[in-house]
Protein backbone atom coordinates (compact mmCIF):
# COMPACT_ATOMS: atom_id res chain seq x y z
CA UNK A 1 0.00 0.00 0.00
CA UNK A 2 1.11 3.03 -0.73
CA UNK A 3 0.42 6.63 0.58
CA UNK A 4 -0.94 9.45 -1.53
CA UNK A 5 -1.96 13.31 -1.20
CA UNK A 6 -4.74 14.48 -2.92
CA UNK A 7 -4.60 18.52 -4.42
CA UNK A 8 -6.66 20.49 -6.26
CA UNK A 9 -5.53 23.52 -8.45
CA UNK A 10 -9.22 25.17 -7.71
CA UNK A 11 -8.73 27.39 -5.34
CA UNK A 12 -7.86 30.76 -3.66
CA UNK A 13 -6.17 31.91 -0.22
CA UNK A 14 -5.15 35.01 1.84
CA UNK A 15 -1.77 35.96 2.88
CA UNK A 16 -1.78 36.29 7.02
CA UNK A 17 -2.50 39.27 8.36
CA UNK A 18 -4.35 40.14 4.73
CA UNK A 19 -7.04 43.38 4.35
CA UNK A 20 -7.42 42.69 0.84
CA UNK A 21 -11.12 41.86 0.02
CA UNK A 22 -9.87 39.91 -2.83
CA UNK A 23 -7.53 36.28 -2.50
CA UNK A 24 -4.11 37.15 -2.36
CA UNK A 25 -2.98 34.38 -3.73
CA UNK A 26 -3.91 31.66 -6.55
CA UNK A 27 -2.66 27.96 -5.15
CA UNK A 28 -3.83 24.23 -4.51
CA UNK A 29 -5.68 23.39 -1.64
CA UNK A 30 -4.66 20.25 0.05
CA UNK A 31 -7.65 18.00 -0.32
CA UNK A 32 -6.29 14.71 2.07
CA UNK A 33 -4.27 12.36 2.07
CA UNK A 34 -5.08 8.27 1.76
CA UNK A 35 -3.57 5.03 1.59
CA UNK A 36 -4.32 2.09 -1.35
CA UNK A 37 -2.47 -0.05 -3.70
CA UNK A 38 -3.34 2.39 -6.39
CA UNK A 39 -4.20 5.85 -6.86
CA UNK A 40 -7.72 5.06 -7.92
CA UNK A 41 -8.69 2.94 -4.48
CA UNK A 42 -6.65 5.51 -2.48
CA UNK A 43 -9.25 8.16 -3.71
CA UNK A 44 -12.13 6.09 -3.00
CA UNK A 45 -10.89 6.20 0.50
CA UNK A 46 -10.36 9.05 0.85
CA UNK A 47 -14.27 10.35 -0.05
CA UNK A 48 -15.75 7.06 2.02
CA UNK A 49 -13.41 8.45 4.77
CA UNK A 50 -14.27 11.69 4.46
CA UNK A 51 -17.90 11.84 3.17
CA UNK A 52 -18.24 15.83 2.75
CA UNK A 53 -16.12 16.11 0.67
CA UNK A 54 -18.96 15.05 -1.95
CA UNK A 55 -20.66 18.25 -0.73
CA UNK A 56 -17.58 20.30 -1.37
CA UNK A 57 -17.24 22.29 -5.17
CA UNK A 58 -14.04 20.86 -6.22
CA UNK A 59 -14.05 19.00 -8.90
CA UNK A 60 -10.35 18.82 -10.34
CA UNK A 61 -8.21 16.45 -7.85
CA UNK A 62 -4.90 15.13 -8.48
CA UNK A 63 -2.39 12.86 -6.49
CA UNK A 64 0.83 12.40 -5.91
CA UNK A 65 2.14 9.49 -4.42
CA UNK A 66 4.07 10.01 -1.14
CA UNK A 67 7.42 7.82 -0.88
CA UNK A 68 8.00 8.69 2.69
CA UNK A 69 6.30 10.39 5.55
CA UNK A 70 9.60 12.41 6.50
CA UNK A 71 9.06 15.87 6.82
CA UNK A 72 10.79 18.86 6.53
CA UNK A 73 9.81 22.59 7.41
CA UNK A 74 11.24 25.90 5.98
CA UNK A 75 10.82 29.05 7.48
CA UNK A 76 10.60 31.72 5.09
CA UNK A 77 11.18 34.78 7.19
CA UNK A 78 14.47 33.02 7.83
CA UNK A 79 15.19 32.93 4.40
CA UNK A 80 14.33 36.87 3.56
CA UNK A 81 16.40 37.45 6.19
CA UNK A 82 19.95 35.44 4.64
CA UNK A 83 18.69 36.75 1.44
CA UNK A 84 18.78 39.81 2.33
CA UNK A 85 22.17 39.84 4.25
CA UNK A 86 23.81 37.81 1.33
CA UNK A 87 22.26 40.71 -0.73
CA UNK A 88 24.76 43.11 1.24
CA UNK A 89 27.33 40.59 0.82
CA UNK A 90 26.81 40.27 -3.51
CA UNK A 91 26.28 36.59 -2.92
CA UNK A 92 23.74 35.01 -5.66
CA UNK A 93 21.50 32.15 -5.13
Amino acid sequence: MSMYIFISNEGFTYQPDSESIEPDIENCQVIGFSEGSNPQEAFLGLVRDNEYLKETSFNEIFSLQLNSNRKTYFNLSDLKLTLKKDMNNDAVY
